[in-house]
């Protein structure tokens, strides 16, 4: 049995439990750049082996310029490439420029400054939990979501509303065109707002730093102040809660592993990197627009003007990259491995910028729930908890534990 998916026009639809599509090792093999039918309808290629997309992500002629009407897009309507003035679709000499605003508040340093009230917070939530709670809505989302809201400074009572907001934006249903238009005009007034209260009553929050890179040196400009806020929002808790709860059913599934983090703490960064390489963020990536021709390193090319999709979860299960790829190992990325590092996060000039809280967020996450809840399962089978793809994304929809 597999958990139960919405599988209609998916890009691979998974497996059980999750799982890269069963029909990823024959393409990988017969088809390693090949189209693949998008919720769109459009067919795209799509590249699935791990040299091929760390080679993609790093050519220079990999544009995230989606903005011609007359290149092919994986969803229908108003989607995250429409977004202006934000990293995420920018292309030197401006992605470079904003890349270096932004660096200094994402650094290694900057994620571990909020690394006690990650922890603090991750507790809060566990303290007047019931022997049952869903890991989703009580646990994941709104450890996320409260962590974005104290580094931005967003009162604490308006997560719900982002949440609504950001989940209706990123649906990949034909079926939510209108709808995905409808919140993000509802997100950007919201954040627009939000601006305009910092900058009002200016304090020492990421947002208020970010204000001052446009306030005193007009290096950001106000559009891209405000969407960079909301892409910060957006995927600084709707990612990070999909990681914590597809990380969490995938332990489930390994209680002897869950076990091993219960009695050595000191193995959660590696058991991290695991979900990371593993379970990636329950999307195959971003699109790519090349403008020149790209060769890639299975010999395959990408011709000039076409849409490329360098398909993340497929190269992080790349025999050829990874050992037993499909084995689920908290140790592939202890200390002294020689494991090749894991594009969850992307490669290139486009490597995720909040990596670092990321990691920090999810290890946090996993350090109270292994300390708190000792015999941690499922409250139901596990082939019971319902799943949703939305055509490229699969995550939990709702996951009961039992923490005692």
């Amino acid at each position: 049995m597999t958990a139960t998916h919405e599988t209609a026009r998916a890009a691979m639809p998974p497996g059980p439990y999750g799982t890269l599509s069963p029909t990823l090792a024959e393409r990988r093999s017969s088809a390693p750049l090949a189209p693949m039918t998008m919720p769109s309808g459009a067919d795209i290629l799509t590249a699935v082996n791990y040299d091929d997309v760390q080679g993609i992500l790093a050519c220079p002629g990999s544009s995230r310029d989606l903005t011609d009407p007359a290149l092919q897009r994986p969803i229908d309507g108003l989607t995250i490439e429409d977004v202006p003035g934000v990293l995420l679709n920018m292309d030197p000499p401006d992605h470079s420029r904003q890349r270096r605003i932004l660096r200094s508040a994402f650094t290694v340093q900057a994620a571990e400054r909020w690394r006690q009230s990650c922890h603090a917070l991750a507790h809060e939530l566990l303290d007047p939990a019931s022997a049952v709670i869903d890991l989703v809505a009580e646990y994941a989302l709104p450890l996320a979501s409260r962590m974005i809201c104290q580094v931005l400074g967003i009162p604490a009572a308006d997560y719900q509303r982002f949440h609504t907001w950001s989940t209706a934006f990123l649906s990949t249903s034909s079926e939510s065109v209108q709808g995905r238009m409808e919140a993000y005009a509802s997100f950007m007034e919201y954040v627009t707002r939000l601006v305009d209260s910092h900058r009002a009553n200016p304090g020492d929050d990421l947002l208020d730093e970010l204000i001052r890179a446009h306030d005193e040196g007009d290096q950001l400009t106000e559009t891209e102040l405000v969407n960079i806020a909301f892409m910060i929002i957006t995927a600084g808790h709707e990612t990070t809660a999909m990681m914590v709860s597809r990380g969490v059913f995938r332990l489930l599934l390994h209680p002897q592993q869950y076990q091993s983090l219960v009695e050595d703490p000191a193995l959660i960064p590696s058991a991290v990197e695991e979900i990371l390489r593993y379970d990636g963020p329950g999307s195959p990536g971003l699109v790519r627009h090349a403008t020149t021709t790209v060769e890639l390193p299975s010999g395959a090319v990408v011709p000039p003007g076409t849409v490329v999709l360098p398909h993340l979860a497929a190269a992080n299960h790349d025999p050829q990259a990874f050992r037993c790829p499909e084995r689920f190992d908290i140790r592939r990325y202890e200390k002294g491995t020689d494991t090749r590092g894991h594009l969850a996060f992307g490669y290139g000039p486009h490597y995720c910028l909040g990596h670092a809280f990321a990691r920090m967020e999810l290890q946090e996450a996993l350090r109270a729930l292994t300390s708190r809840a000792p015999a941690l399962r499922c409250a139901i089978p596990l082939q019971d908890a319902p799943w949703t793809t939305q055509g490229i994304t699969h995550k939990p929809v709702r996951l009961p534990v039992r923490l005692a």
